[in-house]
């Protein structure tokens, strides 16, 4: 949902992107290197063909070095996503996938689909998906009121392009709602009171 920036309360899609390159995955070295002493962690030594689990942001940073192939998780794999998208269709509710999906798919599709089986499946699988998730979201607003709303299962993403209409909405139904006339509350409470005491 495209809103300038001065009428948007959520982070820009860079910027949840940039929260999930911390993610950990495994990757595939392609030579032989050290271990790597950065301020969140040691990693390595890196020995091939010996998988080694890395943040996802040093991952995508070695394999554009051409220093390893990246092992896509197994909830990119096309069996698993056609019967997440046969969910989605089929419920009223969200299929369950991690949280970050989204823009863990873009970050490994944008720079490694050569290590992602049937990439092409898995980026039309995935666009598939987000659009049943999209029209899902959409027939939610009619269950919109001013007090609650359960949406579970919403990945990071998705949350945030909502967060910003939705709490707009809710201030907006908010602001509709009868206000009670003040003491009618007490009133009423004296008088059931009362009642009870008569019987």
């Amino acid at each position: 949902m495209a809103l300038p920036r001065n009428l948007r309360n959520a982070l820009a899609p860079a910027e949840v992107e940039f929260l999930a390159e911390g993610d950990p995955i495994s990757i595939l070295p392609l030579h032989k290197m050290e271990a790597l002493q950065l301020i969140n962690g040691t990693y390595g030594p890196f020995r091939p063909p010996h998988k080694q689990e890395v943040p996802l942001w040093l991952a995508v940073t070695l394999k554009r070095k051409q220093k390893c192939q990246i092992i896509a998780p197994d909830w990119m794999e096309p069996e698993y996503l056609r019967k997440k998208l046969e969910e989605e269709n089929a419920d009223a509710e969200f299929s369950a996938l991690p949280f970050r999906f989204m823009e863990i798919s873009h970050l490994l599709l944008g720079c490694a689909s050569d290590d992602i089986p049937q990439s092409e499946v898995v980026r039309t699988l995935l666009k598939d998906l987000r659009e049943a998730r999209q029209g899902k979201a959409r027939r939610g607003l009619r269950g919109l009121d001013a007090h609650y709303l359960q949406t579970d299962n919403l990945g990071l993403m998705e949350i945030n392009e909502v967060r910003p209409f939705f709490a707009r909405a809710f201030n907006e139904l908010r602001n509709l709602e009868p206000v009670a006339e003040p003491g009618a509350g007490s009133s009423q409470a004296t008088t059931g009171a009362g009642s009870s005491a008569l019987m």
